[in-house]
């Protein structure tokens, strides 16, 4: 699997940052201007999944792990049974928008048409107002707390299908749907570009449907919006925490926004404040 790699002025004493490629692009961006206003410093940012970030965390191979979902509890008793504490922040929130191939005429699913159709039950576009084409599904990879959320929030915490389509990366998932007329998967809001088309999703049967955006998901309207979280050893604070608060300033939330997550500060539920597991 390909792991994407950012480094800026790496050394053995760099800031290692590692997991979730939805927070990726966001990361590297708080990155550059972190290090322009400390010039002294060293940031290596690193991507691979969740679950691969926060296996670094336990194995001390990062000192933040990026996520996407929030951590599992089996993932904290074995953080515990090292004695290592880990502290949770929310750094922005982010849309997950379904996306399908640009020829496609269907705008709109409610969330249980979605639910059949990445668990098999639904196999062709026909029966969801569209052509009389086979439906081919993507997903991401085991490891992604995309994947995670997504089976949380849109198939109700069911199976998908068995012969879905794992891809490694955000990147892969739009380049299959784009290559691909009757593709259907989920990328973060982030992502969206000309090459792939949003559809509208309701929660309510039918009766309401939204687009992702980052107003929609910041007024509620949109539903499937998720945090994203950073998490860190609390011995580190030392090391860390002023990457952590760049990223909560106002500065860093600017860049939240300019690359299309929602900043904390625009959700009531957040507090922007550090919990201890």
């Amino acid at each position: 699997m390909a792991i994407a790699l950012f480094v800026i002025c790496a050394t053995a004493g760099a800031q290692r940052i590692k997991g979730s490629d939805t927070l990726l692009p966001l990361t590297q961006e708080l990155a550059e201007e972190y290090l322009a206003s400390h010039p002294d410093g060293d940031v290596v940012v690193t991507g691979g999944g969740t679950g691969v970030g926060i296996s670094a965390l336990l194995e001390n191979t990062t000192d933040i792990a990026m996520a996407s979902r929030r951590i599992k509890f089996g993932e904290k008793m074995k953080l515990a049974s090292e004695n290592l504490n880990a502290a949770e922040v929310i750094v922005a929130y982010d849309a997950l928008a379904v996306v399908v191939n640009p020829s496609n005429p269907v705008d709109s699913l409610t969330r249980e048409q979605l639910e059949a159709i990445f668990r098999g039950k639904i196999t062709n576009w026909k029966d969801v107002g569209g052509e009389d084409r086979k439906i081919v599904v993507y997903s991401r990879e085991t490891s992604s707390g995309t994947y995670e959320f997504f089976k949380e929030s849109v198939l109700d915490n069911k199976n998908y299908m068995s012969g879905v389509l794992s891809m490694p990366a955000t990147g892969a998932i739009i380049q299959s749907v784009r290559q691909t007329k009757g593709a259907i998967g989920y990328i973060g809001l982030a992502y969206l570009n000309r090459y792939v088309k949003p559809v509208a999703v309701s929660y309510d049967g039918g009766l309401s449907y939204a687009m992702p955006s980052v107003d929609a998901a910041a007024d509620g309207s949109y539903p499937v919006v998720r945090p994203l979280y950073y998490y860190y050893n609390v011995e580190k604070e030392g090391e860390v925490g002023a990457f952590v608060s760049f990223a909560l300033s106002d500065q860093g939330q600017a860049s939240v926004l300019r690359q299309g997550f929602v900043p904390v500060n625009m959700e009531d539920s957040s507090s922007g404040e550090d919990m201890s597991l």
